[in-house]
């Protein structure tokens, strides 16, 4: 691996670590409504939005309540982008001429939004009006990314408290999580990526003459806004139809950088929420670490697949820039790869190379990222209570089962109701990737979608229900996805991945809350040392293989091998 991106590796890691303690502990304060450095400006502003809602901050809801009040306000949002999205041709911000979406699409569109997929079946700069951008796809950024971070809040809380029938109030932990942490983050960073050359206008497409004497077209619109809240919001969905690989979205190397900072912020630094949560920072630093070590293994097996080249191509082709193919010149291979496994670990699913034209094993890795529920470290929230639940109570039950006594995560007994809410979520995953791939396998709509043959085809129709289910949003671009079968069944499996994971992990808190927490033994399995996180990485990886293994034969190790003997398919 070439120097430069091995230090932007280290550099990038190395940043990540050091802001996590700072950010985790500012979050921690907010979340619980403690005094911070922004409460004497923001204070007021949430008490008046509290007053306009009519909703009593001291009030919690039990878990059935919480869940509630997430499925109603995914509800509405849906419903009411849906709407927009069929008039935006009439409504008025719409200097690109943006048509108003067919049925399908913006029923695709709305859900992606709001479950923070950002599944775009349309080009960016063409098929969204800039109200939709601002007032709809912009603002869903902030809404679902911090509907993320309440639900894991509220699994914390369930985790972590004695005896409550309570796991917190969904609106305020809403509010509080875009009001001081989302919101001031972003609007700083967006004016250092207006510095940095990223567009910020109302005005519309900009007509020029190139220096051949050609009129070209340049699209343009309030992007660095959306930009900067799609990075650290974990959402995705580009302006652009090229995404994190345009020069209006992405234009520098420290751009680049920034981003990629940007979104395993808030991930990792809810690991160390959960620590200050259990009192014990060491139960937040092992999650870290076996995130980190996943991360950092897959990123490592990407970026030297990418930068090996492609040995089908002829002797005298030169790559000794790594595989070219689908790149950004002004990144390269190496940090492609790296940008893949940052944008599939979490759920932003955004791009700055073409992961359709990634060699087999370094597509496999975004592919298997997702698989994996996107738990290394995740989405906002999404990525925390995915890795608990997934990686934590499966590791404590297995490790129970060793010992042959009832297991014990946090002084709490982890029981039968427990471990059937874990396997819902589990099974979840890979029913609807799955499922969903072996209807478009073998019905005429579904195999209209892929233009690649053989096992690379395939690999796309993975790709698109993995990224859809783990709500991230990226694809192997070779698919077509704007048709009916692919917006309707796409939009399902989306409303499955968000929501038939969240609801089960909510009633796991409630029933975490109200449990006692029971004095440690010489048989309580500690969950604070490096066994630990061994035992958890085991259990992702071992569930993520056995769940996916057969499918991922099929795609891309196939293609793998098939490339090794000098053929395509």
């Amino acid at each position: 691996m070439p120097l430069s991106d091995l230090l932007t590796l280290v550099a990038f890691f190395a940043v990540v670590v050091l802001i996590t303690p700072f950010l985790g502990r500012y979050i921690a304060r907010v979340m619980e409504g403690e005094r911070t450095i922004l409460s004497p400006v923001l204070r007021p502003v949430e008490r008046g939005i509290y007053r306009v809602a009519g909703i009593d901050e001291a009030a919690e809801q039990g878990w059935k309540g919480y869940a509630i009040s997430v499925l109603l306000m995914a509800f509405v949002a849906i419903v009411v982008g849906y709407v927009m999205l069929r008039l935006q041709d009439v409504l008025p911000f719409n200097p690109n001429g943006a048509a108003a979406q067919t049925p399908e699409l913006a029923f695709n569109t709305s859900v992606s939004f709001e479950t923070n997929t950002n599944w775009q079946n349309y080009s960016g700069e063409t098929g969204a009006s800039y109200l939709s951008q601002m007032t709809l796809l912009a603002v869903r950024n902030f809404t679902s990314a911090a509907t993320g971070l309440a639900v894991a809040i509220a699994l914390v809380r369930g985790l972590t408290r004695r005896t409550s029938s309570t796991i917190g109030n969904y609106w305020v932990d809403l509010t509080r999580g875009i009001l001081y942490i989302l919101l001031p983050i972003s609007i700083v960073f967006a004016v250092v990526l207006i510095w940095q050359g990223v567009p910020q206008t109302f005005d519309g497409p900009a007509t020029v003459t190139t220096l051949e004497g050609a009129q070209q077209t340049i699209a343009r619109g309030p992007v660095a806004t959306q930009e900067v809240i799609k990075q650290l919001g974990n959402n995705g969905g580009g302006f652009f139809n090229a995404n994190s690989a345009h020069p209006f979205e992405n234009p520098t190397p420290l751009t680049n950088f920034l981003e990629m900072v940007a979104m395993f912020a808030i991930p990792f630094a809810l690991t160390y929420v959960f620590g200050r949560y259990a009192r014990n920072q060491r139960q937040g630093w092992v999650i870290f670490g076996a995130m980190a070590t996943v991360f950092v293994v897959g990123a490592v097996i990407s970026m030297r697949a990418e930068l090996g080249g492609n040995p089908l191509f002829p002797a005298g082709v030169d790559q000794a820039l790594g595989n070219m193919e689908g790149k950004e010149m002004k990144f390269g291979a190496g940090v492609g790869a790296l940008w893949a496994a940052i944008t599939t670990s979490t759920s932003t699913g955004a791009i700055n190379a073409w992961h359709d034209s990634f060699q087999p094993i370094g597509g496999l890795i975004p592919l298997f990222n997702m698989q994996l529920g996107e738990i290394t470290p995740g989405g906002i929230g999404a990525g925390l209570y995915g890795m608990l639940v997934i990686g934590a109570i499966l590791a404590v039950f297995i490790a129970g089962l060793m010992v042959g006594r009832t297991p014990e995560y946090l002084g709490k007994k982890v029981e039968a109701f427990e471990m059937k809410m874990a396997m819902l979520v589990v099974l979840v995953l890979g029913a609807s990737i799955l499922g969903f791939t072996a209807i478009a396998s073998v019905t005429a709509e579904g195999l209209a979608g892929p233009l690649n043959a053989g096992p690379h085809g395939f690999s796309e129709i993975l790709y698109a229900f993995g990224s859809q289910t783990g709500n991230n949003g990226s694809a192997f671009a070779g698919l077509t996805g704007n048709t009916p079968f692919y917006n309707i069944t796409g939009g399902i499996a989306m409303l499955l991945g968000r929501y038939g994971m969240i609801i089960p992990i909510l009633a796991l808190a409630g029933s975490m809350a109200a449990k006692r927490v029971v004095a440690p033994s010489l048989g309580t399995f500690p969950t604070t040392g490096p066994l630990f996180g061994v035992l958890i990485i085991g259990v992702i990886i071992i569930v993520g293989a056995l769940t996916f293994f057969p499918a991922l034969a099929l795609g891309p190790i196939v293609e793998q091998l098939l490339q090794n003997a000098g053929s395509l398919f």
